[in-house]
């Protein structure tokens, strides 16, 4: 079973409501907001990185950057960095720039930013560069579970 088949069995078993949007690949929160015509602040972008040697799935909106440094101060982290692409094609089989925010289909704990709590709907790769989600925001949190903090 793929990652995207994990989390659409999620979602399906959870009764989630969500659509699933079939595109030519995208690479970017640019380029998945256009697609999918939707504003690139809706994007769930899942970044994979080490903290302190564990990896860990920080997920911020697309137009925005994580902030290393208000993470570490947060978590009493010393070392954060991001994940090398190979680093994330041997943890989840997966390439970059298809990772999806459901950390518990990567076997990942997971770190949203806080503003995924005031959003309507977020959108975001699901494993693939060619398959995307949109659901409510307030449903991926719950299904997630993710801790929430100021990331950005």
């Amino acid at each position: 079973m793929t990652v995207f088949d994990n989390i659409i069995s999620l979602l399906n078993e959870k009764g989630v409501k969500h659509t699933v949007i079939e595109h030519e690949p995208v690479y970017t929160s640019e380029q998945a907001a256009r697609i999918r015509d939707t504003d690139i602040s809706m994007g769930a972008k899942a970044l994979i990185c080490y903290a302190d040697k564990s990896p860990v799935l920080l997920v911020v909106p697309g137009d925005k950057k994580a902030d290393f440094k208000k993470y570490k101060q947060t978590f009493g982290v010393k070392d954060l960095r991001m994940a090398t692409p190979t680093e994330v094609l041997e943890l989840t089989g997966l390439e970059v720039g298809s990772i999806p925010p459901v950390g518990k289909a990567l076997g990942l704990p997971s770190y949203y930013d806080s503003s995924f709590g005031e959003k309507d709907y977020v959108s975001f790769n699901a494993g693939s560069h060619t398959s995307s989600v949109k659901m409510k925001a307030s449903d991926l949190i719950g299904i997630e579970d993710p801790v929430l903090a100021d990331i950005t």
